[in-house]
């Protein structure tokens, strides 16, 4: 018969051996992984609130400044002025200008309760709440998928696009690609490309260019 103390320290060795502490730590992480998850508030909503005209960004100032002052952080979360960057050309320059998507309207990621509902509709600047005012209805997942679209990667700027301004008969004249300095009619726009054919006199003849919209300019 083997000295009971020879088992006791092989127990002892086997509680210490890597292969025990590794699977300690696997189990802990498992179980950290399935702790439930943060519950979310189920009356946490967008709403849209009516601003008057060239107000929204003093809006979002006024109401990020009461959830601070009201202590409100736990009921009002985030307030967004839709925005979208455009690139138009001026003088043959091309500038890219910041442009609201909905004039007249600030997003509010809001819990409804008295003192929510008060704080952002005695905002200065506002001038009530989309859906009613006495009961907001909150926007629907898939518009509010469309309004703020996907958002951009952290460290990259969202693509601007051409600001459209172009007409079926309009005079352009062409500044980018082989037919630069053409003076030209406009015979067709699509908007969904982003493109433009334009008839522009080459040997004698008219001949449609199809273009983008930065290659051409009003004249």
């Amino acid at each position: 018969m083997e000295p009971q103390g020879q088992d006791q320290d092989l127990e002892s060795t086997a509680q210490h051996a890597p292969g025990a502490d590794l699977e300690a730590t696997e189990a802990e992480s498992e179980s950290a992984e399935q702790a439930p998850a943060e519950p979310v508030n189920p009356n946490r909503h967008w709403y849209a609130i009516h601003t008057y005209s060239g107000y929204e960004n003093k809006v979002k100032t006024h109401l990020e400044a009461r959830i601070i002052s009201m202590n409100l952080k736990d009921f009002i979360f985030q307030v967004v002025v839709p925005m979208e960057n455009e690139v138009e050309v001026k003088n043959g320059q091309r500038r890219t200008v910041a442009r609201k998507v909905y004039p007249g309207y600030v997003l509010v990621d809001m819990v409804i309760t008295p003192d929510s509902w008060h704080a952002v509709r005695g905002a200065p600047g506002v001038t009530g709440f989309v859906g009613g005012q006495n009961e907001p209805a909150p926007l629907s997942e898939s518009d509010l998928q469309y309004i703020l679209r996907a958002p951009v990667p952290t460290g990259e700027e969202p693509a601007a696009k051409p600001k459209i301004t172009f007409l079926t008969g309009q005079s352009v004249k062409v500044i980018g690609g082989p037919f630069a300095e053409f003076i030209g009619t406009v015979s067709e726009v699509d908007n969904e490309k982003q493109k433009v054919t334009v008839l522009v006199s080459f040997f004698g003849r008219e001949t449609p260019v199809q273009l983008d919209f930065l290659q051409v300019e009003k004249m």
